[in-house]
């Protein structure tokens, strides 16, 4: 399990308290550094989370978000349960977001409120709801990271704040084990630019292969 040899294999080595993710932000004038042994708690908590909504082996999930930690910690909870997540451009269009929704046909999305860049904010989630409406396949829900620079507007039934979505799981300590997978069973999803055509997933498994 690519989670277990990113985070596990460090913690039970001995190296819990060493860095592991340093968030440095100048925009936003933020830091944050995550030892081995707290980044391994996140993923795992949110991992539990995602299977308690019913997210499970070989299902599919969109990571649309800015570059802070939670999306690392997202990507890292997919690999955890053996789902398989696709990074899309944080604030890519919506008719761009909706093509590789419709064609990954994730059970679930991982977003934010906005994005933040040096001049301006970007408001992610209208670029979401935009999207999910113009596709065939809808998510079951979408888990927002709501971030005080934009407020947004949840959809009753399918979107849950981060914090809530993971409450119960830092309520009952609930943690996620690593799934084993096999070196050729999907890790993530890439998307080609579309510039010449229609978005082409590319496919890397677990052993590190890429194909079409």
């Amino acid at each position: 399990n690519t989670c277990y040899n990113c985070l596990d294999v460090h913690v039970e080595a001995g190296r819990g308290s060493t860095p592991a993710l340093i968030y440095d932000s100048p925009v936003t004038g933020t830091v944050r550094t995550y030892t081995y042994a707290e980044l391994t708690h996140e993923v795992a908590t949110l991992a539990a989370a995602l299977q308690q909504a019913g997210v499970g082996k070989g299902d599919r999930v969109i990571v649309y978000m800015p570059m802070v930690p939670e999306a690392g910690i997202g990507m890292l909870a997919c690999a955890r349960i053996g789902a398989v997540h696709s990074v899309v451009f944080g604030g890519f269009a919506a008719a761009e977001l909706a093509a590789r929704i419709e064609d990954a046909k994730p059970k679930a999305v991982l977003s934010a409120s906005c994005g933040i860049e040096a001049s301006r904010v970007v408001p992610y989630k209208p670029l979401l709801d935009a999207a999910i409406a113009a596709s065939a396949h809808k998510p079951a829900f979408c888990v927002i990271l709501e971030r005080p620079q934009a407020p947004c507007t949840l959809e009753a039934g399918r979107d849950h704040t981060w914090s809530d979505f993971t409450a119960g799981s830092r309520a009952s300590g609930a943690t996620a084990a690593c799934e084993p997978v096999l070196a050729t069973d999907p890790l993530y999803i890439l998307y080609t630019s579309g510039t010449t055509g229609r978005p082409k997933g590319v496919v890397r498994d677990n052993g590190g292969h890429m194909m079409a």
